[in-house]
């Protein structure tokens, strides 16, 4: 059977699968335009989009402010007419709000938020046509999100991206609770779809609910559509693509991968995230605090203290799409060991939409 369609407002992609947002330079212009143009949902992400300017070590965020406007017009000419291209931004990202409005300014069809809880995302949005959904991981956090939203801005979420624990990147999850068993995080699923139900009947709306974390092929897809959800969320399966923004020896890494590579690590962020055991991985290990040789305000003053960190994130996820991936924070799903070759992205989007 065909894929159910999706429906976000007015935003309708041929599939019911979102690209997620890969930081830093991961999922720029070309995977999102290729992914919108085969008609799923391309998100860029903004973490130290700008990377590439010429001025970005002088000035960072005036570089990645620049850059949000030419990735999302690069992407949406990739994308043609009928492409839905968004963002995906962390909350605990410095001058969060500045990000989110430059990303409104330039017409973001959609902006994904987490990292936390975007408890201010309606304010800073406002009534543009941008769509907002916020990335939780259990029911507790769906429903403080949804109803302060609710009670605060009189709105609701445009759609729910909830997060497993087989995410790669930051996990909204304490660390004991990073190998939770699939079948509880379906429990939770349940739970969550619950509490949006609350918002669908006070605001009289579908409120798309997408499910990420561990979402691999066609069966996982089926799996979680029978559950509720009404789309899902990938992002290790369209690194090994030939459109991703990531360097070669980046997608090596995943290609190389095995199971017992993939590892949780503790965040500057403050939260727990699923990368590729490497060298820097293994310093980790030793060395409390990694010296740090240039900030570049990546996050904001409550998430990031230099003297405490561990290490300074933007540096390591610099490194990883730099041609040092060994010496780089190189974040991953809990799938990746499975991914064993390099493909395409319509070559992707139609093994996953093939009708079974």
């Amino acid at each position: 059977m065909p894929l159910p369609q999706l429906t976000i407002g007015d935003l309708k992609p041929r599939h019911p699968i979102i690209q997620g947002g890969m930081g830093i330079g991961v999922s720029l212009a070309r995977l999102a335009g290729a992914v919108a143009k085969a008609g799923g949902i391309g998100i860029i992400s903004c973490a130290q989009i700008g990377y590439q300017h010429p001025r970005f070590q002088r000035a960072p965020l005036k570089a990645n402010l620049e850059a949000i406007a030419t990735e999302y017009q690069k992407a949406k000419e990739i994308a043609g007419p009928e492409g839905i291209v968004g963002f995906n931004i962390m909350c605990a990202m410095n001058k969060y709000e500045k990000y989110v409005q430059r990303c409104v300014e330039v017409g973001a069809d959609v902006i994904i938020s987490g990292a936390g809880l975007p408890i201010h995302l309606p304010e800073l949005v406002g009534a543009a046509k941008t769509k907002i959904a916020p990335i939780v991981s259990s029911a507790k956090a769906a429903k403080i999100l949804l109803r302060t939203w609710a009670k605060r801005y009189q709105r609701t979420a445009d759609f729910v991206v909830v997060e497993g624990p087989q995410a790669g990147g930051h996990l909204g999850f304490k660390y004991e609770d990073t190998a939770m068993k699939p079948e509880q995080m379906d429990e939770e699923f349940q739970h969550i779809l619950k509490e949006v139900a609350v918002y669908e009947e006070q605001f009289q709306r579908k409120i798309p609910v997408i499910f990420a974390g561990g979402v691999f092929d066609r069966k996982d897809i089926d799996h979680y559509f029978q559950l509720g959800a009404s789309g899902v969320q990938m992002a290790s399966r369209f690194v090994v693509t030939e459109e991703c923004d990531a360097p070669e020896s980046y997608k090596k890494m995943y290609l190389n991968a095995q199971a017992t590579d993939v590892e949780v690590i503790k965040s500057p962020v403050g939260m727990p995230g699923r990368a590729l055991k490497n060298r820097f991985t293994e310093r980790t290990k030793v060395e409390a605090h990694i010296p740090i040789a240039k900030c570049r305000s990546c996050l904001s003053y409550d998430h990031c203290d230099r003297k405490t960190i561990p290490y300074c994130i933007t540096e390591m996820l610099l490194n990883a799409v730099t041609d040092q991936p060994e010496d780089g924070l190189v974040f991953a799903g809990g799938q990746v060991h499975r991914i064993k070759k390099m493909t395409t992205v319509p070559e992707l989007m139609a093994e996953l939409t093939e009708d079974n």
